[in-house]
């Protein structure tokens, strides 16, 4: 998977707390803030603003993607403390689907030339109830964009750089929606040929799924169903070893 620019984007998979980080700053250059609603993903452009469901407990966040990671494998979405919290993400990952608000990622590039942008490009490739909960800690830092060099973003926040971009604070609260039921696949391989993914499929245990793409219609080899995350993970070890480096676990 590589960096790249989607405004449309949608994906169910594993969400996990982000760990704790020594550098002053994110990814595209905002102050760290472990209180923010923030997150990571390694291929949304920085930053996006999206929607987060909990498919196990029916809650709903609304977050804004800043970083690159998270950096276990398997895993699609980091989460800052604060948002893992109100999101009911304990010490494990959780089932989430992720939709990206288009019109306010997009506001965000055309605001900010030049700037997260860059990152695309810089980065590794590899029935509602709402809750507001209490505002930012007295005393904490602002966060802003700042340049997409690391020595540039480091001057800014030791206040030596130019002025950062100020980006506002997304809302501290949670919405209450349904539980859904789910099932773990590991996806290893996507092929523009059926026959050619029937093969690998044979070779692996799997099965021959159609999948869809910007490219059209792929045919996308799978292993499971699986009911734990335990065994999904085991299952994805499995097919990186085997040398399926695209290999990746999916919720449905």
């Amino acid at each position: 998977m590589y960096p790249r620019e989607d405004f449309s984007y949608q994906a169910m998979g594993l969400a996990v707390r982000k760990a704790d980080s020594g550098t002053p700053l994110t990814t595209d250059g905002e102050v760290r803030n472990p209180l923010s609603m923030t997150g990571s993903h390694p291929t949304l452009q920085l930053p996006a603003v999206v929607t987060v469901i909990n498919l196990e407990n029916g809650r709903e966040i609304t977050i804004r993607v800043n970083e690159r990671g998270p950096a276990e494998t398997g895993r699609i979405l980091g989460l800052s403390r604060r948002a893992a919290d109100l999101l009911g993400v304990g010490a494990g990952p959780a089932r989430v689907r992720i939709i990206e608000d288009e019109v306010t990622s997009r506001q965000l590039a055309e605001q900010l030339p030049g700037g997260p942008m860059l990152q695309i490009s810089a980065a590794p490739r590899e029935a509602v109830k709402q809750t507001d909960l209490a505002g930012p800690v007295a005393g904490a830092e602002s966060r802003g964009v700042a340049s997409a060099t690391e020595q540039s973003a480091v001057s800014a926040a030791q206040g030596t750089g130019p002025t950062p971009v100020q980006l506002p604070d997304l809302p501290v609260q949670w919405r209450q929606g349904q539980p859904v039921a789910t099932q773990l696949w590991v996806e290893t391989a996507d092929f523009t040929a059926r026959g050619a993914a029937a093969r690998l499929a044979a070779q692996e245990g799997g099965s021959v799924w159609p999948s869809f793409s910007p490219q059209g219609k792929m045919w996308a080899v799978r292993q499971g169903p699986f009911t734990t995350i335990s065994d999904a993970d085991a299952a994805l070890k499995r097919a990186l070893a085997d040398g399926l480096t695209g290999s990746h676990i999916v919720v449905e």
